[in-house]
């Protein structure tokens, strides 16, 4: 109930005027019957927008910490992830991936969207990242079809550390889905998910025009995030350096 309240009542109808979305083949969502929706994650809006302009539900599943935060903050946060129909996993310790692939064929067992991630978190710089063989698995042992998207811009509006999105058009392409019945029965078969993977991937590749890198964005994020550190530092170096010739 939450959910239809904030995407036609109370959220959605002004988020539509400011942000107008534009989307292309959302005649390719079906109109029943489960579907895996695949998309590229480039800002933290994307779980806003593509449950936006797509009329049936789309499940996502969030980590469980934005489910248990206590105070405002705690509540906001519980609220948003809620109202926007995620599922809360717990995504620490070696059964996080196995719980993520449990929810996804609970929820397409019962014929409904799910929504997934295949870089597993969002680029750190607009790029097209590997994508892990879990969104394989899934359409491998569901035999659900996998309807590829792309967030055209949603990275620009608000890239990681902003906190709401600029002002701007959102554009979204929704791709033909693609069918991997003729691998039924290999899933576990490692070379088979990972060209299962990669197939989803290029689809992304060729709708987004993204530039794509063979290697994880986890993997690239924390090569960042460690680059970023040491300029940092080297900065404040930098400064007391110049403090102390300045005073010396």
């Amino acid at each position: 109930m939450l959910y239809g309240l904030l995407k036609w009542v109370i959220v959605g109808p002004w988020l539509r005027i400011i942000y107008r979305p534009k989307v292309e083949g959302l005649n390719n969502i079906p109109k029943s019957g489960a579907a895996i929706v695949a998309s590229n994650h480039v800002s933290f809006s994307d779980s806003i927008f593509l449950p936006l302009v797509v009329r049936r539900k789309i499940i996502f599943i969030a980590k469980s910490d934005y489910f248990t935060g206590k105070g405002i903050k705690g509540l906001i946060s519980r609220l948003f992830f809620s109202g926007v129909g995620a599922i809360p996993v717990d995504r620490t310790g070696g059964r996080a991936a196995h719980a993520a692939l449990e929810t996804g064929m609970r929820v397409l067992g019962e014929g409904e969207l799910f929504g997934i991630y295949p870089e597993g978190t969002r680029s750190p710089d607009g790029k097209l990242y590997r994508g892990k063989t879990g969104v394989a698995r899934l359409a491998l042992q569901s035999q659900a079809p996998v309807i590829p998207v792309a967030m055209l811009n949603t990275g620009e509006l608000q890239p990681i550390g902003k906190r709401l999105p600029s002002i701007g058009r959102v554009r979204i392409k929704i791709g033909e889905p693609i069918d991997f019945s003729r691998y039924e029965g290999l899933d576990g078969e490692r070379v088979v998910e990972r060209a299962v993977t990669d197939q989803i991937m290029y689809a992304l590749m060729e709708l987004s025009g993204q530039d794509y890198i063979d290697e994880y964005a986890a993997k690239a994020k924390a090569l960042k995030e460690q680059a970023d550190a040491s300029t940092a530092e080297a900065e404040v170096v930098r400064k007391r350096w110049r403090r102390g010739d300045a005073t010396g």
